[in-house]
């Protein structure tokens, strides 16, 4: 199971492919009626806002961030080529572009991310490579030492915390070190302060 922390950390940049209306406004969740019932299902996918049912009728396309970006770049849906009668979904509709988009983004928050020393990185790869041959040739080992590195990042993982702290360096800064949302950053800092 991943830590809910760095699960955080990754969700700060979950990205689809958004959907702009014809004017200009990106549309909320669209809802959908199934009968009554407390659960009304609802979605943001892109192939939901095909204007069947009172649903609304996406006009363009572009990339979209967890973290708040949206492309610059915007993808038309030819509707007079689309059949508006079928599902959004079994229309072959080049999604290409807003992927391209934000994959682009992904490697620009990679870039200003903290980089790693190259001895770190190697020191990482070989650790991961010893642990998972561990895991298969003797998995009380390679249990063992998860349990003696995960004591390990806690102590180190709490020095770096309170020396962010003691530095006052800015959440923003910790952010873009990170590769992250600020609310996430805080929570990963947190999380060593109160383990």
């Amino acid at each position: 199971m991943v830590d809910a922390t760095l699960r955080d950390l990754g969700a700060a940049h979950e990205g689809w492919v958004g959907v702009l209306l014809e004017d200009g406004s990106e549309p909320g969740p669209v809802y959908f009626d199934v009968g009554s019932g407390a659960h009304v299902p609802s979605s943001t996918e892109w192939h939901a806002y095909d204007g069947r049912f009172g649903r609304p009728k996406a006009a363009l396309l572009r990339g979209a961030c967890a973290c708040g970006w949206r492309g610059a770049a915007e993808y038309p849906l030819d509707w007079a080529a689309l059949d508006d009668q079928e599902p959004l979904y079994e229309a072959d509709v080049d999604l290409s572009g807003p992927i391209a988009d934000y994959h682009a983004h992904l490697a620009v928050i990679r870039n200003t991310a903290v980089p790693l020393p190259a001895p770190l990185l190697a020191l990482l790869a070989g650790l991961k490579e010893c642990l998972e041959t561990a895991a298969v040739k003797d998995p009380l080992v390679a249990l063992k030492a998860l349990a003696d590195l995960r004591h390990l990042i806690a102590e180190v993982g709490e020095e770096a915390a309170w020396a962010v702290q003691v530095g006052r360096i800015p959440i923003e800064t910790v952010a873009t070190a990170l590769g992250t949302s600020e609310a996430a950053a805080r929570s990963y800092l947190n999380g060593y302060h109160h383990p």
